[in-house]
């Protein structure tokens, strides 16, 4: 994450605020220098304090043309984290809350990166330029920052529950493993899903759908008192293991339900089952059982067109795993 500038920016008129004890500015600046002085943290970022989802494009489209109406586009700040590389000074101690801002690094851009996309085909289209404002904090770690970010954007208009469950992959468990599915390439899901929750061609299957099948199979009390490093590995071995029994059915989604949702829970259930059964009293896993008794899956039907066309929701997903653990489990 780049945040250093060819040369420091000044900023006029700026409020100093208190949030909370945290120091705030308050101001606004050129669309040019708002490009300038802002970057964004993307969610896969190397250094895994990284968290913005990719931009959509046609969302900034839709806010130039909402810009295009003239003064009656109205638009609220954006949100900024100045990480201490903005200083403030104010223009006489009689007010000492109104100043100027040096800022001498780029400022992470919390909230907004759709509105200054859209602002900034806006500026190119019409060759103007137009005041931005924005509010920034002086200083946030990175931890309060994806705090703050996730926050904002699930209890005021909503990130996808995917990025939700990968900002908090640190405290949560079945979050961190869900995750580690899919950026693992030794991982059977690592080709076919997405982080941000957005489904594209080949990549049909969310974190968040990742998230809710493994809390199905995780559920059982020997299992759900396992480490999160052993419960990633039975994951990779019993996922993989279907994938290599099932390789055709598992790259086909258009032909094959096998990785569709609601398979995908009843394979968790059966999992659930055949997981608990491999644990043996003393805590102790017996992994070449799992592969083992996948083995006695052979010969389902996975086809769309086959005995499994027809189910849907929890209750499908709850018949189709009984019959999966009277199969592996005999």
């Amino acid at each position: 994450m780049n945040s250093s500038l060819a040369r420091p920016i000044v900023i006029e008129n700026v409020l100093l605020n208190k949030i909370r004890g945290k120091i705030t500015y308050q101001s606004s600046l050129s669309a040019h220098d708002s490009f300038l002085l802002t970057y964004v943290k993307s969610y896969d970022d190397p250094s895994g304090k990284g968290y913005q989802r990719p931009v959509d494009i046609r969302r900034c489209n839709d806010f130039a043309f909402y810009l295009s109406k003239g003064d009656e586009a109205l638009f609220t700040s954006l949100l900024l984290n100045a990480s201490s590389n903005w200083e403030f000074t104010p223009y006489d101690k009689q007010r000492p809350t109104f100043g100027r801002l040096i800022c001498k690094a780029k400022a992470s851009l919390m909230d907004g990166q759709h509105r200054l996309g859209g602002i900034k085909r806006y500026i190119q289209e019409t060759n103007s330029d137009m005041s931005v404002p924005f509010v920034a904090f002086h200083y946030l770690d990175d931890d309060e920052e994806i705090q703050l970010f996730n926050i904002i954007n699930t209890k005021a208009k909503g990130i996808a529950p995917s990025l939700s469950k990968y900002l908090t992959r640190a405290s949560d468990d079945i979050s961190w493993i869900a995750t580690e599915l899919l950026v693992r390439g030794d991982s059977p899901f690592h080709h076919i899903g997405s982080i941000v929750g957005k489904r594209n061609k080949g990549r049909h299957i969310t974190l968040q759908n990742l998230y809710r099948t493994l809390k199905y199979m995780t559920k059982k009390p020997q299992c759900s008192a396992l480490t999160k490093e052993v419960k990633l590995h039975l994951s990779l071995l019993y996922f993989n293991s279907i994938k290599e029994k099932f390789y055709p059915q598992w790259i086909d989604y258009k032909g094959q339900r096998l990785t569709h949702i609601v398979c995908l829970d009843a394979l968790s259930m059966a999992g659930s089952d055949l997981i608990e059964s491999c644990i043996n009293e003393d805590g102790s896993i017996d992994y070449k059982m799992i592969p083992k008794r996948i083995e006695k899956l052979k010969g389902i039907d996975w086809s769309t067109d086959g005995p499994l066309k027809y189910i849907k929701g929890i209750s499908g997903s709850k018949a189709l795993a009984e019959d999966l653990t009277d199969r592996m489990l005999v």
